[in-house]
């Protein structure tokens, strides 16, 4: 299960929202061995794209070194999906390469009728998608 403040939800919530029609992607770090999301560090979408997202090598690079600095590590790795539903795509799940990782998935595209968008989180491991249940709390 994903626990997850309401605040980090609202922060990745929006940037799907102002990086749409494109999707948005990013990381929430938390203490290493925590489980704990805290950090919100959105990323640039370095391909720029409505159906596909890829992080810049660069950025990404940065965000390691940092978070080794810091005892952090990916707690949330997290992308939108703009027309479709939030279940991780083939690519996504080829690209899932943090086992311990929640992969949290934002559709801004109503596609349940249950509102504007979903949020949903999944462990991908070997290639397995399992998705979890997602508990927000106001605060850890």
């Amino acid at each position: 299960m994903l626990t997850i403040t309401q605040a980090l939800v609202d922060q990745i919530v929006a940037h799907a929202r102002k990086d749409h029609p494109d999707e948005a992607c990013g990381v929430v770090a938390g203490p290493a061995g925590s489980d704990r999301p805290e950090r919100f560090v959105p990323m640039l979408n370095a391909a720029m794209s409505p159906t596909f997202y890829e992080f810049d090598s660069g950025d990404l690079l940065r965000l390691y070194r940092e978070m080794d600095d810091r005892d952090e590590e990916p707690v949330v790795i997290y992308h939108s999906h703009t027309a479709t539903e939030a279940y991780p795509s083939r690519t996504d799940i080829s690209y899932a390469n943090e086992p311990g990782a929640h992969y949290v998935l934002v559709s801004t595209a109503d596609t349940d009728g249950l509102g504007e968008f979903q949020f949903r989180s999944f462990r991908i491991l070997e290639g397995v998608v399992t998705e979890e249940d997602v508990r927000i709390v106001p605060a850890h």
